[in-house]
């Protein structure tokens, strides 16, 4: 009689990975603006924020809410369509007000705390003005990136994401909507780009995004995006760099 041999495999594979989740970053306790703003946001791009993640940040308030008012937050996000999934890291008082309410913290967003205080002490470092006008996106700098810039070369499809940590992401190919490219550097599309880019995923404001083809459906440096329907209309398909300046996330033309 075959004896059965006992079967090591694990049950579940646990790993540590980029995943695309917004942070929620709240000014005030206005829980009818927040609403209104929220539903604003969904509406105008149902495909990008309709049951997305988000991480409610709380670090500039002017005084940290209870939980029971931070439960009603909660809630407001889930109404709008969004999905709140924890809070951002902050301080000793805001862990014991994610151990109340049963909720992680992000540590994705720990860098500007431990700066400093909250994340807006810590000043967006400015891009450097863009470079010349020229037919096709500039191939990356080695010295601008780490070791090596990770390359793709099969085109990305709809829910799939490719994320190149610590360094640039260089893509051949089409990046096809609903697809997500991220980079803790620059991003660059020798190719359509269709989905979502985003650069400087870990918050280096100098980080670029450069494409071929524009027509992404959001892009994104060090945590400031715009949308498809933000963008000029002038800029689709076309070859375009976008850069961060101070707060504001600028678009341009490459070629003529």
């Amino acid at each position: 009689m075959a004896r059965t041999l006992p079967n090591y495999e694990p049950v579940g594979e646990l790993k540590f990975g980029q995943v695309g989740i917004a942070n929620l970053r709240l000014k005030t306790l206005d829980d009818a603006s927040l609403a209104q703003e929220l539903k604003a946001k969904l509406d105008t791009a149902p495909q990008l924020f309709q049951r997305t993640p988000v991480v409610l940040d709380l670090s500039h308030l002017a005084q940290l809410p209870d939980a029971e008012r931070v439960r009603g937050l909660l809630q407001t996000i889930r109404d709008s369509g969004m999905l709140p999934v924890g809070l951002a890291y902050g301080t000793s008082e805001n862990e014991a007000l994610a151990r109340a309410l049963d909720l992680p913290l992000f540590a994705k967003f720990r860098a500007a705390y431990e700066n400093g205080g909250s994340a807006e002490s810590v000043p967006a470092t400015a891009a450097p003005a863009p470079a010349p006008a020229r037919a096709t996106p500039p191939p990356p700098s080695a010295g601008s990136r780490g070791p090596a810039s990770q390359l793709q070369t099969q085109p990305v499809r709809s829910g799939q994401q490719v994320y190149a940590r610590g360094t640039d992401l260089v893509i051949t190919a089409v990046v096809g909507n609903g697809a997500e490219v991220i980079a803790d550097g620059s991003v660059h599309v020798y190719a359509a780009l269709r989905g979502k880019a985003v650069a400087g995923a870990q918050g280096d404001a100098s980080a670029r995004i450069y494409c071929q083809d524009f027509q992404a459906e959001l892009v994104s440096i060090a945590g400031h995006y715009r949308v498809f329907e933000d963008i000029p209309a002038d800029l689709r398909g076309k070859p375009v760099q976008v850069w961060l300046e101070g707060e504001k996330l600028l678009l341009a033309r490459l070629g003529p």
